[in-house]
């Protein structure tokens, strides 16, 4: 329902005009000559340049505070340097030591696209993500154009290489988020809470993971908050739905920044116009704020702090998902607010420290026809980790979490609900005896109180360099998660769900172009099942009877390709993604091992983007197609057996940049399903048999438009 609201486009040009920070140096040999063409890069960056012939380098950057200088070079050890920016006003000189080969350091890249600390390229950047037509500026919606995540219209979260919603993490600052989407609509898809320039970095996982991380079974999402900025800026937009405000202060000495915003959405305009599959009787609005704070101490330390709070609230009438055929008025109004603090602090060039804190409030007023239903989701988390670069080929991690989370719900005159405290320890180590292999072995600890229960969990991952461009990485491990809170909220205690991650990849990475191949195969056991004792029921608001064990289990594997290209054509981006998937299980009140009815066999998207210079324009066109989805026949004696039409959607955005003296504006205009097509997600059936009705997104086709204006300057290199 939300999926427009917060289509604030081009946030990304609000960040552009901040000031350089210059980093200069030589590199030389371990014999003092100079060594030209090294790379040269800040660890938590997408920053880097190379030096020149005489081994001198100039890099600018953004970013301020302690960072990690990272310089490597074909022939030489890599050089891993902590620095602090601001204070590096003499030049550095670098002496690599020569090594025998003339091969680069590996990296691991298996299950990974990317990392939160930008080393990884391949990594959408949030640039990529609001000018990708379809995304709708959403980083999780971005996620879709890449392999392995399933096309999804009707069903809110991410679906990754065969696991549910349930099953993917989202993290922010590495703390987990429990409320990332707005709250959820039976068979209406919601969009995410985040906005692509809240991000540094932005690295998804699909599998074989850091040990830093559990409670997913598929997949994390790993997103940085930046730091801060050289500016002060004020941004104003207003679009079809809604108006927003930020405003930025930096103070003089840049050790210091406050940053505010405020939104307000209503969607009257836009559902005046566009012709929706569901009658909104309330249409959506709401508002919201945030408050932002940065302080950079005189040791280099990095304090962040912010707070957000929203209120939304909407009327529908939505297929009944108690009884096919019929409709049912479904109305909620929700309350959110979430918190954090992060510190960071080098205590020397081998000692780092981390440590986090959050706490979150949610609240859903909701109506059922005519039963009301309460729910309050609190959460906090506490994260503390040190970090011990004992040499350029080593370093080791290792930290705890804590984490209370309370839910509760009341369906008219019933309560549900239960309080868990979760403690987790992790030891994680890097190692490269040689440049050409990194070796990445972790283990994690975790305790549930609600459940009773303790795991351990290994994880592993390696990545062997094949040749100067490319590299093949394997991955694997066990991933532990809670039962479903569906279970939980209606009194059931059920023990902890396993899935074991095996993944082996080839990469190669050339003048800005990158192919990427993966294969994976996970295997689920221990998931929670309903015994039979009635028809099965495909309703997932349902409320359970009988008793559930951990019998349920399953299997998941595929293979993924991933092709980009900016190099081949100027001003032109593209890239290409598909995969492919085979996956049954047997969980919930499944009647026997099945293909899940959020699964889509093959899965392809083609991304392209231009950027017309003389008119000062972006061009982007997407377009996605997906097999056909399994759903329940109750007539076809095969369960889940019949499978809807492919998915298919064309989507296209322009956006155009106009400057007023020192100031500038982007009007933008984005069509979702340019074709109209009717894409189905499923059907159900009326209790008969005889009737079947359709599972229809809130809109086929939707036109958004707006304006975003930024009262600092622009250079039209940052697009």
């Amino acid at each position: 329902m939300y999926k427009f609201t917060l289509c604030v486009l081009f946030t990304l040009i609000s960040m552009a005009g901040y000031a350089q920070q210059v980093l200069k140096g030589k590199v030389t040999d371990d014999q003092g000559q100079p060594v030209p063409g090294a790379s040269v890069s800040l660890e938590n960056t997408l920053d880097g340049t190379s030096s020149d012939t005489s081994g001198n380098f100039i890099l600018s950057t953004t970013e301020k505070g302690a960072q990690t200088l990272v310089i490597s070079a074909v022939g030489f050890e890599t050089v891993n340097k902590p620095v602090n920016v601001e204070e590096a006003t003499v030049p550095f000189t670098f002496k690599m030591k020569s090594v025998s080969n003339t091969l680069d350091q590996v990296s691991i890249t298996a299950g990974s696209f990317g990392s939160a600390d930008g080393t990884q390229k391949t990594v959408l950047e949030p640039l990529d993500i609001v000018t990708t037509a379809g995304s709708g500026a959403d980083p999780i919606a971005a996620m879709q154009m890449l392999p392995g995540v399933q096309k999804n219209g009707t069903q809110t979260g991410m679906m990754v290489r065969g696991g549910d919603a349930s099953e993917a993490a989202i993290v922010v600052d590495g703390l987990t988020l429990q409320n990332p989407f707005f709250s959820d609509v039976p068979g209406v898809q919601q969009r995410s809470r985040f906005g692509a320039f809240q991000f540094k970095g932005i690295a998804f996982s699909s599998g074989g993971y850091s040990a830093r991380y559990g409670q997913a079974m598929s997949s994390v999402l790993e997103m940085n908050t930046l730091d801060i900025p050289d500016n002060s800026t004020i941004n104003l937009g207003i679009f079809m739905a809604g108006l927003y405000a930020s405003g930025t202060k930096v103070f003089d000495d840049n050790n210091m920044s406050i940053t505010a915003s405020a939104n307000y959405t209503n969607l009257s305009p836009f559902y005046g116009i566009a012709k929706t599959n569901f009658d909104f009787y309330d249409v959506p609005k709401g508002g919201g704020g945030s408050l932002n704070y940065i302080w950079k101490t005189k040791s280099g330390g990095l304090l962040k702090v912010m707070g957000n709070y929203s209120h939304t609230n909407s009327g529908i009438r939505i297929p009944n998902p108690f009884e096919a055929g019929e409709t049912m008025d479904f109305g909620i109004k929700n309350d959110n607010a979430y918190g954090q603090a992060t510190f960071r602090q080098s205590f020397s060039e081998q000692l780092k420290w981390f440590t986090a804190a959050s706490y979150s409030y949610n609240d859903d007023n909701t109506k059922w026809g005519t039963f009301p239903t309460v729910s309050k989701e609190k959460r906090a988390q506490v994260r503390s980790e040190l970090t011990w670069y004992a040499s350029t080929r080593f370093n080791i991690v290792g930290g705890g979490e804590f984490q209370y989370f309370d839910v509760n719900r009341t369906f008219d005159t019933i309560p549900g609900g239960f309080t868990e405290r979760q403690i987790a320890a992790y030891l994680e180590g890097e190692w490269t005896p040689v440049y050409w292999l990194a070796v990445k072995p972790g283990l994690r600890f975790e305790h549930s109180a609600l459940l009773g229960s303790n795991t351990l969990a290994p994880r592993l991952s390696a990545s062997v360099k094949t040749s100067k461009y490319s590299s093949a990485s394997v991955a694997g491990g066990l991933v532990y998660q809670n039962p479903d809170k569906q279970y939980l909220l209606q009194g059931y205690r059920p023990g902890q769900q396993l899935a074991v991650h095996y993944i082996a990849n080839f990469m190669y990475t050339k003048d800005d172009r990158t192919l990427r191949l993966e294969g994976y195969y996970k295997s689920y056991d221990q998931l929670v099942r309903e015994l039979l004792g009635a028809p099965y029921d495909p309703n997932s608001y349902r409320f359970i009877s009988g008793a559930v064990d951990n019998s349920g289990h399953g299997y998941a594997t595929g293979l993924e390709l991933f092709w980009r290209d900016k190099k081949s054509v100027k001003n032109l981006d593209y890239w290409l993604s598909y995969s492919f998937i085979n996956t049954k299980r047997l969980y919930r009140n499944y009647q026997e091992e099945a293909t899940p009815d959020f699964i889509s066999d093959h899965n392809l998207s083609l991304v392209t983007k231009y950027w017309l210079e003389k008119l000062n324009c972006m061009v982007s066109g997407t377009f996605s197609y997906a097999s056909g989805k399994p759903y329940y026949n109750p007539a076809n004696p095969t369960f889940l057996g019949d499978k809807t039409s492919s998915y298919q959607n064309l989507a296209l955005q322009v956006s155009h940049l106009r400057s007023f003296g020192k100031w500038f504006a982007v009007f933008y205009v984005s069509v979702d399903n340019v074709l109209n097509r009717k894409n189905i997600f499923g059907y159900r059936y009326s209790a008969d048999g005889q009737s079947r009705y359709p599972m229809q997104p809130a809109l086929y086709r939707t036109i958004f438009a707006g304006i975003n204006i930024s009262l600092s300057k622009f250079d039209k290199d940052e697009l």
